[in-house]
């Protein structure tokens, strides 16, 4: 993994820290400005384009607050000349909502890295709950069938 891809990556996760804390704006310049970038957070269905990804950012942004105690644990990074992803689990304590107090919070991560204009930037980040083993049940849909 080259150096830039790394610091890349740290200032990425700085900017989770300031999200748990309700705070977009630190991470939107790390996005990419093109159409094609995409976000799957765990509120709903993925979204495609700059202003949808921000406006997402913000609508899920505003219902976190107190974000404290960040760790990412790496599972995989990869990078090419232009194209790099790393699929890691983030743990860390934040208010959820209208909540009092602080919960803990695990997701599931695969962020896709492209280099643009000579610099890394995010085109896709997906994240789910899903950090421990589950049932072949569990993918389920309540109410039967896809028709």
């Amino acid at each position: 993994m080259t150096s830039d891809l790394s610091e890349f990556r740290n200032e990425y996760h700085r900017s989770l820290e300031a999200f748990t804390r309700g705070d977009a704006e630190a991470m939107k310049p790390l996005w990419s400005r093109r159409d094609d970038v995409t976000l799957a957070n765990p509120l709903g269905p993925p979204v495609r384009g700059r202003d949808q990804v921000h406006q997402l950012m913000d609508r899920t942004a505003a219902q976190l607050s107190g974000g404290e105690g960040l760790v990412v644990e790496t599972v995989a990074v990869y990078e090419t000349g232009d194209l790099a992803y790393d699929v890691v689990t983030e743990h860390c304590r934040a208010r959820l909502g209208d909540a009092a107090q602080a919960m803990p919070i695990s997701l599931r991560v695969t962020s896709i890295f492209r280099r643009e204009d000579g610099q890394w930037r995010i085109v896709h980040r997906h994240a789910d709950p899903i950090t421990n083993a589950r049932p072949i049940q569990s993918i389920a849909q309540p109410g039967g069938p896809v028709s």
